[in-house]
């Protein structure tokens, strides 16, 4: 079993040795949707793992199995038994990510919630900056994937869905369809995603009555499988 006894105070970029405030929150979930990711998984929680060393919060990494068909909840019980910090949920069959992260905002604990796709496109490292973005006093922030690494009409139709999307809504952010996100509980758990309203959160969050902002993250080439 994985325990941390002793937390370093505070997070610190290796590359360039800034030093990021301490994160306040008690509690942190990494609450990660996936349908056939088996390969992907193990570097993933390692990942997530060696972020949560440098963050004074404890955490918790929660995986939603949409209905597999590969081996992913095979590997998903695997790194649960070596890793008390992971839990885990699987469906019998495939709802879509709006169900797997509806089911999983319901069981999340702790003061925030962090959303990530389990693909390895996401960055991890980003987390931190992501929490210190919250800090400023929003409940929601979502990633800006402003350099994607997508094929070409995943990535040029995301930027059609992005434009229309600001225009209706009257939010002013780049990305709503990325993966990567932190909540805070209370806006988490105000929603009530269905169909592909995963698409629409922060338009929900903001609707509930709850303040959103964005933060540039890093974006990475898919490494296995197909979107």
């Amino acid at each position: 079993k994985n325990s941390r006894n002793v937390r370093k105070p505070s997070y610190s970029l290796k590359k360039t040795g800034e030093n990021i405030p301490k994160i306040k929150y008690k509690k942190i979930c990494v609450l990660i949707p996936l349908y056939n990711e088996e390969e992907s998984l193990g570097n993933l929680a390692k990942e997530i793992d060696k972020v949560f060393q440098n963050i004074a919060s404890d955490y918790e990494i929660l995986f939603i199995d949409d209905g597999s068909s590969d081996n992913s909840l095979k590997v998903i019980k695997e790194i649960a038994r070596s890793n008390s910090k992971v839990r885990y949920l699987s469906f019998r069959k495939n709802y879509g990510k709006s169900a797997a992260l509806n089911v999983g905002f319901k069981h999340v604990s702790g003061d925030v919630v962090v959303t990530m796709d389990a693909d390895l496109q996401d960055d991890p490292n980003e987390i931190p900056n992501l929490l210190q973005e919250l800090q400023k006093g929003y409940d929601l922030v979502s990633g800006w994937k402003k350099h994607r690494h997508d094929p070409f009409v995943k990535k040029y139709s995301s930027r059609f869905f992005n434009y229309v999307t600001k225009i209706m809504s009257g939010i002013n952010i780049h990305d709503f369809n990325c993966g990567l996100k932190v909540y805070s509980k209370r806006a988490a758990k105000s929603l009530d995603l269905y169909g592909e309203m995963h698409r629409y959160t922060p338009v929900l969050a903001k609707r509930n009555g709850f303040s959103v902002g964005e933060k540039t993250v890093n974006h990475r080439p898919r490494k296995f499988g197909s979107s």
